[in-house]
C-alpha cells in the first residue's frame, strides 16, 4: 500500500513505484487507436506541472492521464484536486493507487471526453493540464474554445500537441501555419509555445517532436463577431487558401467584390495574409446580410 502524502509537507517526493514498474505490473502498453504515448520522465512531467502553475490550491483537469506519469506530478506540484478523464479502463488500476497516495486529492472519470460537459461536471474556474492523445487533441481544444459561455470554465489551458499543431496556435498572417486553428485560438485566447519535447521521452516514441503550450483565455475576443459567422468566413477561406478572396467567398454572399470591400478589405487579398481582426469584420459584414 503506497504512503500517504501530505500536500503542504515539503519537500515533496514521489511515494508511487517509478512508472516503468506500473506499467510492468498492470501490463499496459500504448494503445495507437487510442492515441496514447506515455511520459515516463517524472522531471520531465514536473516540469509540464511546473508550466501549468501555480497549482497551490488549484483544481486542475487533466485529459488522457494513461498510467498516470503528468497526474503524480501535478500533485506533487501542489495541486488541490486533480479531475483525471481516462477513457481507457486498463489504466483505471494504477490511477486509483495514485489517488490512495494522495487521498481526496485525485477523482477519476472512466469517460470520453469529447463527449463531457465540463461546465456542468467542474466547478469554474480549473486548470487544464494534459498531455493530449494525438488523435483528439485538436478536436479537444476546438471544443474548449468554442463554449456558449465565455469566459470560460478554464483560466489556463497547458497542453502537450505535436509541434505541427502547436505551431498553428501560435502562427501569425502570411505564416504558412496560419489558418482557421490559429484564428479560432488567438480571437479567443493567448496562445504560446513553451518548449518542445523529444520523441525519446515518451513511450512508445512517436515519430514527431511534441511542443507543450500554455493558453490563457482573454475576457473578450480580440475583436467583435458572431463565433458561427467567423467560423463560416475562416471555413471558406481557407477552404481555398490560394485563391483570392472575391473566390473562395463566393458561396457566403451574393456580390462577393462588394460584400469584401464593405468589411473594408481588398478583393484581391488572399486569406493567409487577413488578421483576425479583418476575419472578425467579415464575420460582422456576413451577419449584417439579409437572411
Amino acid at each position: 500500500m503506497p504512503e500517504t502524502v501530505d500536500p503542504a509537507a515539503e519537500p515533496r517526493a514521489d511515494p508511487l513505484p517509478p512508472l516503468r514498474d506500473v506499467i510492468a505490473a498492470h501490463g499496459l502498453a500504448a494503445k495507437k487507436s487510442l492515441g496514447q504515448n506515455f511520459l515516463l520522465d517524472l522531471n520531465l512531467t514536473r516540469r509540464i506541472a511546473r508550466a501549468a502553475g501555480p497549482l497551490e490550491g488549484e483544481t486542475v483537469y487533466e485529459i488522457g492521464p494513461g498510467p498516470g506519469g503528468l497526474t503524480r506530478a501535478l500533485l506533487m506540484e501542489g495541486a488541490a484536486r486533480v479531475v483525471a478523464v481516462e477513457r481507457d479502463e486498463r489504466c483505471l488500476a494504477a490511477l486509483a493507487e495514485i489517488a490512495a497516495a494522495y487521498p481526496g486529492r485525485l477523482e477519476i472519470f472512466s469517460d470520453d471526453a469529447l463527449k463531457i460537459d465540463e461546465a456542468k461536471r467542474l466547478t469554474p474556474p480549473v486548470r487544464i493540464a494534459a498531455n493530449l492523445p494525438y488523435n483528439v487533441g485538436s478536436a479537444l481544444l476546438v471544443k474548449w474554445l468554442t463554449g456558449g459561455i465565455w469566459p470560460p470554465f478554464w483560466k489556463s489551458a497547458t497542453l502537450m500537441f505535436q509541434r505541427e499543431v502547436a505551431e498553428r496556435l501560435v502562427a501569425a498572417p502570411g505564416n504558412k501555419s496560419y489558418g482557421r486553428l490559429s484564428i479560432l485560438a488567438q480571437w479567443r485566447a493567448r496562445a504560446k509555445i513553451l518548449f518542445d519535447v523529444s520523441p525519446r521521452a515518451f513511450t512508445p516514441p512517436p515519430k514527431v517532436t511534441s511542443s507543450v503550450v500554455r493558453l490563457e483565455p482573454l475576457p473578450e475576443p480580440v475583436a467583435p463577431a458572431r463565433l458561427a459567422d467567423l467560423e463560416a468566413v475562416t471555413a471558406a477561406a481557407f477552404g481555398q487558401r490560394r485563391k483570392m478572396l472575391r473566390q473562395s467567398l463566393k458561396s457566403l454572399a451574393p456580390g462577393t467584390e462588394a460584400f469584401i470591400r464593405a468589411a473594408g478589405l481588398d478583393p484581391t487579398a488572399r486569406a493567409e495574409t487577413l488578421s483576425i481582426a479583418d476575419f472578425a469584420a467579415l464575420a460582422r459584414q456576413l451577419r449584417a446580410l439579409p437572411h
